[in-house]
């Protein structure tokens, strides 16, 4: 099979695909791409200017040296408002910057206890989940039953029961043990912090 090459393949292909590309890099219709005859306009200080040609919105908008942009589409008829687009897109990025650098991502940490546990290595897994849950995050806690243990699950239940009281000050849980095929897992939370 041939491929077609040269500058009128390329050519065809910016003219047909151009739209996309218009599409992908504004969220909003500004100036010339609104396809409405009439819209609400609003002005640059937040005054209503009232229902207006298309027009005449945006000569508005060009006398003012500023962006027509649609900020409500759906409505009947769209509402319009002038503004400099570039500074409220620049705004709008510093404010999801700033919403992204203050939020907390929580991690799910997951603890493994066996059926026949040691009090010592407990007591190291147990130091492991006080220390997840003061880190702000999530701890899943699960008992895995090899072989026969899965006939007593009741043990697994009194491990994971006894740790939950043990934590009761520094957690909520989110799920209670339950067994899951060869595993009894248990989902803690930290407490929220007013």
């Amino acid at each position: 099979m041939r491929v077609p090459c040269g500058s009128a393949f390329f050519d065809d292909c910016l003219i047909h695909n151009f739209w996309r590309w218009q599409v992908i890099s504004r969220e909003h219709q500004i100036n010339d791409e609104i396809r409405a005859r009439e819209v609400r306009v609003v002005g640059a200080e937040g005054e209503q200017l009232g229902i207006k040609l298309f027009r005449e919105a945006l000569q508005l908008a060009i006398d003012l040296n500023l962006d027509l942009v649609n900020v409500a589409p759906t409505a009947k008829p769209p509402v319009c408002r002038i503004m400099d687009y570039g500074k409220f897109r620049y705004e709008q990025q510093k404010k999801d910057k700033e919403a992204r650098k203050n939020q907390k991502i929580v991690d799910t940490k997951e603890v493994w206890f066996r059926a026949n546990i040691d009090e010592n290595d407990y007591q190291t897994k147990f130091r492991n989940v006080v220390k997840f849950l003061g880190e702000g995050d999530k701890v899943k806690c699960s008992v895995r039953f090899r072989g026969r243990e899965i006939t007593h699950a009741s043990v697994g239940q009194k491990i994971l029961d006894r740790l939950a009281t043990e934590v009761a000050d520094l957690c909520v849980m989110e799920r209670v043990p339950k067994l899951e095929g060869r595993s009894m897992i248990m989902i803690l939370a930290p407490k929220p912090t007013n």
